[in-house]
């Protein structure tokens, strides 16, 4: 068994493709547990302060005065991120960030369900004047060109604030205060438009790891090279702003639509006095992802074709089930780190992170 442990994490740290977006459990194919409500408006986590209670970080995070959190790859399998423990269901969220720079790292916020529908901005590190934004509808991933290109200029050098607002009828993605793409149910692609509660996620991953699909490397920009490194990306600050209240958002049944969500103690949209009080136009788009699509393989996990991981990083156990890369998640650990970000086991929570 030592044997085979050792073997496990030998191939772990040299073959491992980081992602950061998979789900615990999938409320439209079984009964889930509830999401803690985030159920506030307007909280502003001040990360030159330091970490905030409310996210649970993973990998070399750190904190500092003048940048807030850094996110750092040093060596081949480095993934850090930040996970909030509660969810919004609708709502505002702001993104402070300095993208890093390098050929093939990938900078990224996210906005994640249980169900897997994803509201994302991604940043290329080879890339200093563009930013990426996308969205996903229930792990479909039937199409790939839901993604957009923006102008972006100097995001590796300064801060820029990226926000998404969210509501039942629009989504719209903004830098500085400026509109640069606005998504409504009717421009969605059928059934993909999302609408179940979001956890938030921001972190960096090496699309450009020799280990990843051509596809992947391609999208990132190319093979990164990690004697270049480190590579860093630096988040000041986010406010946050739930539209709906309530102590937990549940699955009222299995079609994952926003009508069939409960909020226990609340209602969702109950929080109208924050939403935004007109429809924005959508402004013309640079370029959409086409040519080359986004890899579901590197930002995206499907459960139909994934097992659950509950190693991190994103090893899981169970059956022997080949990745996309075709190596196996099956390991399992004996070093007591067998536990998803929060501790729990799969299909448990993590910890309400709600308060800073």
């Amino acid at each position: 068994m030592r044997f085979f442990l050792g073997v496990a994490l030998s191939l772990l740290s040299s073959t491992l493709v980081v992602a950061q977006t998979y789900t615990d459990c999938n409320p439209t194919e079984k009964t889930c547990p509830a999401d803690p409500a985030f159920g506030q408006s307007d909280k502003t986590f001040d990360f030159t302060s330091g970490a905030a209670d409310a996210f649970k970080s993973t990998g070399a995070v750190t904190y500092d005065q003048t940048n807030g959190a850094t996110f750092t790859i040093s060596k081949q399998g480095d993934g850090p991120l930040i996970q909030s423990g509660s969810y919004i269901m609708f709502g505002r969220v702001e993104f402070t960030i300095k993208a890093a720079s390098g050929t093939g790292i990938v900078s990224s916020a996210v906005l994640q369900s249980d169900d897997l529908d994803e509201i994302d901005w991604e940043w290329l590190g080879g890339n200093n004047a563009q930013v990426q934004t996308n969205y996903f509808g229930k792990g479909d991933t039937t199409s790939f060109s839901r993604g957009a290109y923006h102008a972006n200029s100097g995001n590796h050098d300064d801060f820029h604030t990226y926000s998404v607002d969210w509501t039942s009828t629009q989504i719209v993605w903004a830098i500085d205060g400026n509109t640069v793409r606005v998504l409504t149910p009717e421009t969605a692609e059928t059934n993909q438009y999302p609408q179940s509660p979001m956890m938030i996620k921001v972190g960096v991953w090496a699309g450009g790891d020799s280990n990843n699909a051509q596809g992947t490397i391609d999208w990132a920009g190319g093979l990164t090279d990690y004697t270049q490194g480190p590579f860093k990306m630096y988040m000041k600050s986010m406010t946050v702003t739930d539209y709906s209240t309530g102590t937990s958002y549940s699955y009222g049944d299995k079609s994952g639509s926003w009508e069939s969500i409960v909020a226990e103690g609340g209602k969702v949209n109950g929080n109208k006095a924050a939403e935004p009080t007109s429809t924005e136009s959508a402004p013309a788009i640079t370029a959409t992802v086409d040519s080359v699509p986004v890899p579901w393989s590197g930002t995206h996990k499907e459960t139909t074709s994934w097992v659950t991981p509950n190693v991190w990083p994103w090893v899981a156990t169970g059956s022997p089930t080949a990745s996309s890369t075709g190596y196996q998640y099956d390991w399992e650990s004996g070093s007591g780190h067998n536990k998803p970000p929060g501790g729990g086991s799969m299909g448990e929570k993590s910890p309400d992170f709600s308060s800073n």
